[in-house]
Parts: C-alpha cells; sequence; structure tokens
C-alpha cells in the first residue's frame, strides 16, 4: 500500500464511551489495535487528524467540560496533530475537515474509532462520497448493543459487521491493523 497522499483519522477516541450510560461494546481490543496503528503511523512521520465529538446536548457525557469528553489514554493528539471538532456524526459536516484534507493533498484517508456503525461508518460514507480513497480499519473499531425496537436486543458485535460489509461493498476499503501496520513497516524498509 502506497502511504502518499494519506492521512490517519482516529475518530472519537475519547473517554465517555466507558461510562455505565453507555451500553455494552463487544471490542475489547480497540484502543489495543488504534494505538498500534497509531503508533506506527507516528514513526512514519505521516500526517494524523483526530476527530473529536464535541457534543452540544447538555445531558452528555461527551459534552465539552465533561471528564467523557477527553480522549482515551494514548490517543491524545501530539503537537502539530490537529483535532477536528464535530456535533454530529459525520466528521465533514459542520467541519473544516475536507479543506484540510484539500490544502494536505490527501486523497486516501484511513479511518478507526467509535463506533463503526454511527460516527465511523458516517465519516467514511461522507468522505467517499466526497471523493476520496476511504480505508478503514476494522478490528480498530466498535460498536454497542443496541434495542432493536421490538424488545430485543442487536448485539454490538453484529451491529458492527454489518456496517463493515455495508462500508466494503460501497464505500471503502477493508483492512486489519495487522495490515496496515505490515504495509507501514514494508513500506519503511522500501525507502529504506
Amino acid at each position: 500500500m502506497n502511504f502518499a497522499q494519506t492521512v490517519l483519522l482516529p475518530v472519537d477516541m475519547q473517554q465517555a464511551f466507558d461510562g455505565p450510560s453507555w451500553p455494552r461494546r463487544w471490542n475489547g481490543a480497540v484502543d489495543r489495535n488504534g494505538q498500534a496503528i497509531l503508533d506506527a503511523w507516528r514513526s512514519r512521520g505521516l500526517p494524523v487528524i483526530h476527530v473529536k465529538h464535541d457534543s452540544i446536548d447538555p445531558g452528555s457525557t461527551l459534552r465539552l467540560g465533561q471528564p467523557g469528553n477527553a480522549f482515551r489514554p494514548g490517543f491524545e493528539p501530539r503537537d502539530g496533530e490537529p483535532i477536528v471538532s464535530k456535533s454530529v456524526n459525520s466528521a465533514f459536516i459542520g467541519t473544516d475537515l475536507d479543506l484540510r484534507l484539500k490544502r494536505l493533498g490527501v486523497r486516501k484517508v484511513v479511518v478507526f474509532g467509535i463506533t463503526t456503525d454511527m460516527c465511523v461508518s458516517t465519516t467514511v460514507r461522507t468522505g467517499a462520497n466526497l471523493g476520496y480513497e476511504m480505508i478503514l480499519v476494522e478490528d480498530a473499531c466498535d460498536c454497542f448493543d443496541l434495542p432493536d425496537g421490538q424488545g430485543g436486543t442487536i448485539p454490538a458485535r453484529t451491529s458492527h459487521q454489518a456496517h463493515v460489509a455495508t462500508l466494503r461493498f460501497e464505500f471503502a476499503r477493508v483492512l486489519t491493523t495487522q495490515e496496515i501496520v505490515e504495509a507501514l513497516g514494508n513500506a519503511a524498509a522500501a525507502a529504506a
């Protein structure tokens, strides 16, 4: 994989999602996998733009000033890594993300984060619609169990799998953490 004109976009890697007000998540490896990608990406000096959900809902655990609004440990931006603040599901809506990507000459966007079926999926779909080559890192994403509207629950993993399948079918290339990290290592070896 060629990483020229590519940016990494961690989406909503925030502490609120561990709180008791949120349903059960399924991917216990989301932090480990996301951190592995972020570390490998940074070691290559490639651009990272962090996406953060700053809710405007007064009761949200993702609202500015709430402890849950903070980045998860290990996902805090470093100097020179910008943050795109959003208040809706897509990182492209109501933000300057598209402009930032164009200024960087970006053609490809590698995405991971929380949650697959909401902010990650909406961002990937919007990015694809805007003409970017979107790459989803499926095992560095997570979902919640959700009510099915009929008294039952749709398991988080089932929701994740359905959304990954939809994104793969029309909106994104889907890779694993290992595939991304190995590709970054191979690219570094080739450049040496």
